[in-house]
């Protein structure tokens, strides 16, 4: 984790932090006790340890955490992320599912690595409060009870949807949306109106859509 403010948020977390690089001024506003092991070094170091071109004063390393299996409870809604290749673009949906508390993610094999540099990067923190759960989704889905939305580019307008209490929401691949397989599983089809000429729209973005007409509709 690279930054003052991300490191910050992850000491605040639930991650087992390894080791802090920071500079004197970091070190010294720090104000909680730290089980893993804390190094002074300049901001010229930290830039060349790191990815980030300019780090203002702060790198750490922490623990991946256990792939545990998610189990979505009747009032929670949860994404499903069936194929999200771009590092950036499953960043952004982590952070956009974290603005509008969905802190359940349940990830495809083939979906990008939670834990890539650009992922961290993206979610600006909000790594820290997001579980996610990488599996065959196709099979996970087969077993959960919820109702299983899918966005499609032919379904319900999804302004006047009402998602109810809960449910699990399925998001497809950047160029080939939901594969067929996946789409089997989804009980109701929902789709974002169009009203210009674009072919698509960038996966991260549908998500924010359908999240927010999600908390419209509760």
């Amino acid at each position: 984790m690279e930054g003052a403010k991300s490191v910050i948020e992850l000491l605040d977390s639930d991650f087992e932090t390894v080791k802090v690089l920071g500079t004197t001024d970091f070190i010294s506003r720090l104000n909680k006790k730290i089980k893993g092991e804390i190094l002074e070094v300049s901001a010229k170091e930290l830039e060349g340890i790191g990815e980030f071109q300019t780090n203002e004063g702060a790198l750490a390393v922490a623990r991946i955490r256990p792939n545990n299996e998610i189990v979505v409870k009747p009032d929670q809604f949860a994404l499903v992320l069936d194929d999200i290749r771009d590092p950036g673009n499953l960043g952004t949906i982590i952070r956009t599912a974290d603005w509008y508390g969905i802190n359940q993610i349940i990830a495809s094999e083939e979906t990008a690595d939670f834990y890539n540099a650009k992922v961290i990067s993206a979610t600006m923190g909000s790594f820290t409060r997001v579980e996610i759960f990488y599996t065959e989704i196709a099979r996970w889905l087969s077993k959960t009870e919820r109702k299983i939305y899918g966005a499609f580019l032919e379904g319900e307008n999804v302004h006047a949807v009402d998602f109810g209490k809960g449910g699990v929401i399925v998001i497809g691949n950047e160029s080939r949306g939901i594969s067929p397989d996946v789409g089997k599983m989804v009980t109701d089809k929902i789709t974002i109106p169009r009203f210009g000429k674009a072919e698509s729209l960038n996966a991260a973005i549908a998500t924010a859509v359908i999240c927010d007409n999600i908390r419209r509709s509760k």
